[in-house]
């Protein structure tokens, strides 16, 4: 029978999307979550979400429904589940299991390079400086100041610690060129940073921006952007992808201003268990 990683894969290639997120796929290889595989079907549990995937081959036999079944009486602290690419199978299993869509993530797409809309010049402001990760000291501990300050309200982003951002950057695509940070000329701190990734040699993510609560309304949010926009761009990228709240209303502003666009079947669905 195909492995977990073999049935991700191919699923991956059926739906457009992959069905296992960057934390929950680093916690698989890490062994830091429980695993249950079924015939042509598996799911996974960190903490209180679930992920469960069924083998393209293998799906409209009942196999999800039966597996969630088990993880729920397993797992009886499970209340939430993504839906990666916002997939018509998991939309009916959760309407059958009566779980509820409360959150949409948009993937944002902009073409780079030779015939794309080009990128705006950036001009960085007198009183601000850019530089890369690791040309000064002190720098995760500001990154990791301005991320907690910044995402202290969301759910994912605002928990990562100095042993979650260490893990990123072991990862083989950090690239410490790609993790700008805007520092203001006179005095001390950090305004916001940019933590750009590359998925391949053509295609980048907008992975962080994180901005200072202190530092809002300055611009410092586009700035940013844009200077890891070039940075990607400069390294080969002709595509570069994002996240953001499908409910970020400025969020979804300022990245469309920079030539961003967002399709339906590019959003992923957060699916809430109700009361038991």
């Amino acid at each position: 029978m195909p492995s977990i990683e073999a049935i991700a894969e191919r699923a991956a290639a059926a739906d457009g999307a992959s069905p296992l997120d960057e934390a929950t796929a680093m916690a698989l290889r890490d062994n830091q979550l429980r695993a249950v595989k079924r015939d042509a079907a598996f799911y996974l549990v960190r903490g209180t979400e679930l992920t469960l995937v069924v083998d393209p081959p293998a799906r409209r036999r009942g196999l999800g429904s039966s597996l969630l079944a088990d993880a729920l009486e397993t797992h009886p602290q499970v209340d939430r589940a993504w839906s990666h690419g916002n997939h018509p199978g998991a939309r009916a299993l959760a309407a059958h299991a009566g779980w509820q869509a409360t959150r949409d993530l948009w993937v944002m797409r902009r073409p780079l390079g030779e015939g794309a809309e080009p990128l705006p010049e950036l001009e960085v402001p007198d009183d601000v400086e850019l530089h890369a990760f690791g040309q000064r000291s002190g720098d995760s501990h500001e990154v990791l100041r301005v991320n907690q300050r910044a995402f202290a309200s969301h759910p994912e982003q605002g928990s990562m610690d100095l042993v979650d951002m260490a893990r990123r950057m072991a990862e083989p695509w950090f690239d410490p060129a790609g993790l700008i940070l805007a520092t203001p000329t006179q005095g001390r701190g950090t305004l916001g940073f940019h933590w750009t990734k590359k998925h391949s040699p053509t295609l980048g993510e907008v992975y962080v921006v994180g901005v200072d609560p202190d530092a809002q309304g300055r611009g410092i949010g586009r700035l940013v952007t844009l200077a890891g926009l070039h940075h990607l761009e400069e390294s080969g990228a002709t595509e570069v992808i994002l996240y953001v709240e499908g409910d970020n209303a400025a969020a979804i502003r300022t990245y469309s201003r920079l030539g961003f666009t967002h399709a339906d079947a590019d959003t992923h669905v957060m699916y809430t268990r109700g009361p038991a």
